[in-house]
């Protein structure tokens, strides 16, 4: 008879232990991101700090120093620019494009999306349409237009992202305000006239943000690549600046006797892409999108 509970402690311990183990593996995936990012941004921000050469300062004297070179612990470019200086500096460019890009597309797709799937009948109509006119066109092949009819530069990259990426945050956040405005705690806040603005804001709004945002990581990913291929074609920031993309369009003639001039900010974009991933899957796995 004494058997029976202590057996039934045992496996509830067991099974606190199994969830706290659970939550703390989710936890990890999400430190992960945050701490990748966070000492990308850092070392970015902070890099008049930890070298003290000049991501633009050439020395005619030192072309195409390897790696741990003297003075040089990432080499130099075929300028003797210094190679890690530049990935430090051009981190601020990449970081931008990230962050900038994709948080203003976020906030615009998720707010026509919301009005769109809200409200419905004609205002559905014409938004949907707008986002099946851009969708028509292939995404790159797009961006790459308006950049060339605007001009090559960072804000012009910046102006061709906001003007294209936001269909699929539109998308998005309208297939889920149309399975939620159905909702018994909708139609409630409904029938207590609450209005238009405060339904959609306070109960439609907190339940589809977990989907967007965990979209917004991948398409973070997506337009530090998209900003390194403008860059690659010389249709991103211009020349001398620091950006991860350029570097790598430069570097490319050298890549067989000089391969860290390419390489080095390529794995710097890697990096980027896998803290926003892992930020990706942690925020799946903390909000329990799939449950």
């Amino acid at each position: 008879m004494t058997a029976a509970p202590s057996a039934i402690l045992l496996d509830l311990v067991e099974r606190r232990a199994r969830r706290r183990g659970g939550r703390a593996g989710r936890h990890i995936t999400l430190i992960a991101g945050i701490a990748i990012l966070g000492i990308v941004a850092a070392a970015s921000l902070a890099a008049p700090l930890i070298t003290h050469y000049n991501p633009d300062t050439l020395d005619p004297l030192r072309p195409l120093a390897p790696p741990f070179s003297s003075g040089h612990i990432l080499g130099t470019d075929e300028f003797g620019r210094d190679i890690f200086a530049r990935i430090l500096y051009g981190g601020r460019i990449d970081l931008l494009i990230a962050f900038g890009a994709t948080g203003v597309t976020l906030v615009a797709g998720t707010a026509i999306g919301l009005v769109s799937g809200y409200f419905g009948g004609w205002v559905d109509a014409v938004l949907m349409r707008i986002v099946d006119l851009f969708f028509a066109f292939p995404f790159f092949v797009l961006v790459i237009a308006i950049v060339a009819m605007l001009g090559p530069s960072i804000f012009n990259m910046f102006v061709a992202i906001w003007l294209t990426s936001w269909i699929s945050y539109a998308r998005i956040t309208r297939g889920h305000t149309i399975i939620l405005k159905g909702r018994e705690y909708v139609l409630a806040a409904k029938a207590l006239g609450y209005r238009h603005h405060r339904v959609m804001l306070r109960h439609i709004l907190p339940n589809v943000v977990s989907f967007v945002l965990i979209f917004a990581m991948v398409d973070a990913v997506g337009n530090v690549l998209l900003g390194a291929a403008l860059g690659f074609l010389g249709l991103g920031a211009k020349p001398p600046s620091p950006e991860w993309g350029a570097m790598i369009s430069d570097g490319q003639n050298y890549i067989l006797s000089s391969w860290w001039l390419s390489t080095l900010p390529g794995l710097a974009i890697v990096v980027v892409g896998v803290g926003f991933s892992l930020l990706g899957d942690g925020l799946a796995d903390l909000l329990r999108v799939g449950d």
